[in-house]
């Protein structure tokens, strides 16, 4: 969510071409890495689609945040020239604090493909958008809630009586559900009851207003704002805070995570001409791309620098590392969704009040991805992935 650093769009004004030849790039941030070699071949590279060349096609790819590793796997599929094999042309249009993508991706002369979250899409749908799901990128959700470990809050009823921070724009989904499965609502505020009720704070896209103690809880990425605590000097000890300062609520583990990024395209668009051997050969392309990021993390760490990235490389690294969690392993192959997992976002969503209406069966189509990963020899799945660990910089720097 999207959702990230308002500041990260300061900069960012240009759009990535990704049938140039690798290796053109914009100027690192400050503290980002410095320049690297270019990455020595890979299986990945003789990969060539199997069909005879396909006709060129230009598309673009709108982005839910701002250049970030989130989207790391698309800065590969363009830097690695897989997009380019696929005789493609993609323009990546970032997103920033001002953009909904689904909107912007619903509108008829919109991108083609467009990177969201379920919900927020499902939504949409529901007031005459025709995106359809075809490909579930990260296969469980990277939302957290962070408490102080001082206040002992470490499950959701225990945020009963307190103020807890969510974000809004369909962000807070997760979090309110999540709270709803202990029988807590908001409206402490107003003369609520402190044991049935909590105070809902509308939270900024950091962690300010919990590094304040403003608020009990803080909601945050696990590869974004949970980074950015650590990054923070505890004005008590003059050290970073570290993981032992705090208590994170996975709301994976209490089974009201919803599906987040996942590639989108119009219904009315993959149903003309050829567009959904467009879509396919985008997909096989894009999904090679998180291939490649998932080994060779310092590369795409770079390659995010490149597409314009103001963060740290700090903040880079532990990102990359991080968003490499959701996407991997991927039991049924990466992009092919978890049907669980959409059921159960489906039914969070409604009984959230964010859809009233199960979504029709063409919200989703796994179709054009599975077609897309037949033309892909390396590990689809990544059965043995595991998060790794890196180190925490001051700032993110």
């Amino acid at each position: 969510m999207d959702r990230k650093r308002g500041s990260a769009l300061a900069a960012i004004a240009a759009v990535l071409v990704a049938a140039c030849t690798p290796g053109a790039s914009s100027a690192p941030a400050s503290g980002a890495p410095g320049s690297v070699a270019p990455p020595a071949s890979t299986g990945t590279e003789s990969q060539a689609p199997a069909s005879a060349p396909a006709s060129a096609a230009t598309v673009r790819l709108q982005l839910q945040w701002a250049p970030q590793a989130q989207f790391a796997g698309y800065f590969a599929a363009d830097k690695q020239g897989y997009y380019k094999a696929e005789n493609l042309t993609v323009t990546m249009v970032p997103g920033g604090p001002d953009v909904v993508p689904q909107q912007v991706g619903s509108a008829k002369d919109g991108p083609e493909f467009t990177i969201s979250w379920v919900p927020k899409v499902l939504e949409a749908r529901e007031s005459g958008s025709d995106l359809v799901d075809i490909a579930q990128v990260f296969q469980r959700s990277g939302t957290r809630s962070v408490t102080w470990k001082s206040e002992n809050i470490t499950d959701p009823c225990a945020l009963a009586g307190k103020k807890v921070g969510v974000w809004d724009f369909g962000n807070e989904f997760e979090v309110t559900a999540g709270l709803l499965t202990c029988g807590l609502t908001p409206g402490l505020e107003t003369n609520g009851d402190p044991k049935k009720q909590y105070q809902k704070v509308i939270q900024a896209f950091d962690m300010k207003a919990f590094l304040a103690h403003e608020i009990s809880a803080g909601e945050a990425m696990i590869y974004n704002e949970y980074a950015q605590v650590l990054e923070t000097t505890n004005p008590e000890t003059g050290q970073l805070y570290t993981p032992d300062d705090l208590n994170v609520i996975n709301w994976n583990d209490y089974h009201v995570a919803m599906l987040q990024d996942a590639v989108f395209a119009r219904k009315a668009w993959l149903d003309q001409g050829t567009n959904k051997d467009v879509a396919v050969r985008f997909l096989r392309a894009s999904l090679r791309g998180w291939i490649y990021c998932r080994d060779h993390q310092a590369d795409c760490v770079q390659y995010t620098t490149d597409a314009g990235s103001q963060l740290g490389a700090g903040h880079q690294k532990w990102m990359m590392n991080q968003i490499n969690g959701l996407v991997w392993p991927s039991p049924n192959g990466v992009g092919v969704l978890d049907q669980a997992i959409w059921d159960q976002t489906v039914k969070i969503a409604k009984n959230a009040g964010v859809i009233k209406n199960d979504p029709s069966p063409d919200a989703s189509t796994m179709d054009l991805v599975t077609e897309a990963l037949k033309g892909i020899t390396d590990d689809t799945k990544g059965a043995d992935y595991k998060v790794g660990e890196v180190q925490v910089t001051p700032g993110g720097n």
